[in-house]
């Protein structure tokens, strides 16, 4: 029997906010933003929305068919992190050639938000949770995407400059760690 459990809900979602750690990406929004002049909000939710329910139901299926598995995907995912980790520490622009009008898809919607920790997590979370369960997960971590994404002249105007400095380098830090340890966990060196 399928049924909706609070619990279950409860705990998917604050796994996916943990890993999608949209609060903590907040000062790579900004300098995506800042490069790029416009960020569509609605249009990067839909795509992390479509992305994580997609990879729910044939992420497995999908990495097989081109000829990958979850770890080479994951390293793929942890390189282009190291790379936005390294723009922010070094204030170098590393993808100077390419300047879209809008950067909803990538690097937001993916890697960044439905990146390559929050794909692999889905594959674990199907094994100890209801499906239903993850899909709800999913929706209520998509709203806070899209008000994080929504707001974010806001909340690039209530830190100012200084503040943003400061928050870019130090979660520069933070997510070229992450990047290694993405990196460090699918290599078997």
């Amino acid at each position: 029997m399928h049924q909706l459990v609070f619990r279950e809900i409860l705990s998917v979602t604050m796994i996916l906010f943990a890993i999608i750690d949209i609060l903590g990406a907040i000062p790579v929004i900004i300098q995506v933003r800042q490069r790029v002049g416009h960020i569509e909000s609605e249009k990067a939710s839909i795509a992390v929305l479509i992305l994580m329910v997609v990879f729910l139901f044939v992420g497995d299926e999908l990495l097989a068919i081109i000829g990958l598995d979850v770890a080479s995907f994951a390293i793929a995912g942890s390189l282009v992190i190291f790379i936005i980790a390294m723009e922010m520490i070094l204030g170098v622009d590393f993808f100077k050639e390419e300047v879209p009008l809008s950067a909803s898809i990538v690097p937001l919607a993916f890697p960044l938000i439905a990146g390559a920790g929050t794909m692999t997590t889905l594959l674990s979370l199907k094994s100890q949770y209801q499906t239903q369960n993850i899909l709800v997960g999913i929706v209520l971590n998509t709203i806070v995407v899209y008000f994080v994404l929504k707001n974010v002249k806001w909340i690039e105007k209530l830190l100012g400059p200084v503040g943003l400095s400061i928050l870019r380098k130090s979660f520069g830090i933070i997510l070229l760690a992450i990047a290694i340890k993405l990196f460090r966990s699918n290599t078997h060196l």
